[in-house]
């Protein structure tokens, strides 16, 4: 998708300390309701597991590594079922079964946390690097960043992908002749009744907005069928505030965070704010945004800066705008998507570049971070979690 910089890996290290673990780890869980489960999406430019499986101490924030991970490539971005049963995988690649074309795999997740793959689909377009599922858990929408296209594919009842029942290729350029000469769709969203979907689009500059039919699992352009951003700015992920009435969305190539308010009812955005996400005193070329992200309070949203190599943090205000807070050190390179365990008390980042994941502890009244730990993990990008019982 983008030039990066690689750091490098004791993978050999890795897989001693995953091994010495496991006799430990099985005498030594935390008790049954203190944990949870996460897993992990990666680039598999280092090793051929994709997905990487850890167990969380959700009292102390501490990781431990569980059962190894499938091998698929680059599988960049997941979301899990909320029934615990399936996880989905969005594969980052360019060429699937002899076509130009991403892919989408679905896992079962076993008993012990374990993913048995249950089939793979075609995602309609290359480099696919993003994947939700809508409220009703019938379908999962995709963006494709490489093949500047969305789609959505069916949730069957056993857990499998059905091939794509919509499919929408975008149209355009910007400003930006190295980055937007084409289109690039970066995320797709849906909002909470799951009659819109929202789609970012870094090369058009655009948010797409379209009409999510449950029925037929087709993606229509709504109307207004966009949302325009600031020229350049190239829009990348979108989050929406817990009462969903205001969306922000993170500028990559300006380094921008945006503030919109949604009118549910007639699934519109109406741009209302950009803020940077660097501090005024930092003037290092070449930083980009990744990820976007609202705590569960809805009091604070948090945004990754890959160059700065930090989270920026933003107090929300009363009518939903946003008040710069300050900057919390990644404590590695090039963070990428990073998540809050679902009780808001932990946020964890994917240092891609520094091939770490770190757990901070939050401050939910400050929404100040503490690190807590780093382990070990070859170029994260996607964290999600799974509550156990």
């Amino acid at each position: 998708m983008r030039p990066i910089t690689r750091g490098a890996f004791l993978l050999a290290g890795l897989l001693t300390v995953t091994t010495a673990l496991g006799t430990a780890h099985a005498q030594n869980q935390p008790k049954r309701g203190n944990k949870m489960r996460v897993y992990i999406g990666t680039y598999t430019n280092k090793q051929k597991q994709g997905i990487f499986i850890f167990d969380m101490d959700t009292k102390t924030g501490h990781l431990t590594p569980s059962v190894a991970g499938p091998e698929t490539p680059n599988p960049t971005f997941l979301a899990i079922h909320p029934n615990g049963k399936y996880l989905y995988a969005a594969n980052e690649i360019s060429n699937f079964e002899g076509k130009d074309a991403g892919s989408v795999s679905a896992y079962a997740i076993e008993a012990n946390g374990a993913l048995t793959l249950l089939n793979r689909q075609s995602a309609g377009g290359s480099g696919t690097c993003h994947i939700a599922l809508d409220p009703a858990n019938k379908y999962a929408l995709v963006a494709n960043y490489g093949g500047g296209s969305v789609a959505a594919l069916p949730l069957e009842s056993d857990g499998k992908l059905g091939a794509a029942t919509g499919f929408v290729q975008h149209k355009g350029s910007s400003t930006n002749k190295d980055r937007q000469g084409e289109p690039h769709a970066h995320s797709i969203n849906p909002d909470k009744s799951g009659k819109y979907a929202f789609a970012a689009d870094l090369g058009t500059d655009k948010i797409y907005v379209y009409a999510l039919d449950s029925t037929k699992g087709t993606l229509t352009p709504h109307t207004p069928a966009t949302l325009d951003t600031k020229p350049g700015s190239g829009p990348r992920h979108l989050s929406f505030s817990p009462d969903y009435k205001f969306a922000y969305y993170c500028g990559e190539i300006d380094s921008t965070v945006n503030v919109a308010a949604y009118n549910a009812q007639t699934g519109t955005l109406t741009n209302l704010q950009t803020l940077s996400t660097l501090p005024d005193d930092y003037k290092e070329p070449g930083n980009s945004t990744a990820e976007v992200r609202v705590h569960p309070n809805g009091k604070w949203v948090y945004v990754s800066n890959r160059g700065h190599n930090s989270l920026a943090l933003f107090a929300v205000q009363p009518n939903g705008t946003l008040k710069a807070s300050g900057h919390q050190s990644v404590m590695g390179k090039t963070p990428r998507n990073f998540n809050f365990d679902p009780t808001g008390a932990f946020l964890l980042a994917a240092n891609q570049d520094s091939d770490t994941l770190v757990v901070f502890r939050l401050d939910a009244q400050t929404g100040k971070m503490t690190e807590v730990m780093q382990v070990s993990v070859p170029m994260p990008v996607c964290i999600r979690f799974l509550p156990l019982k």
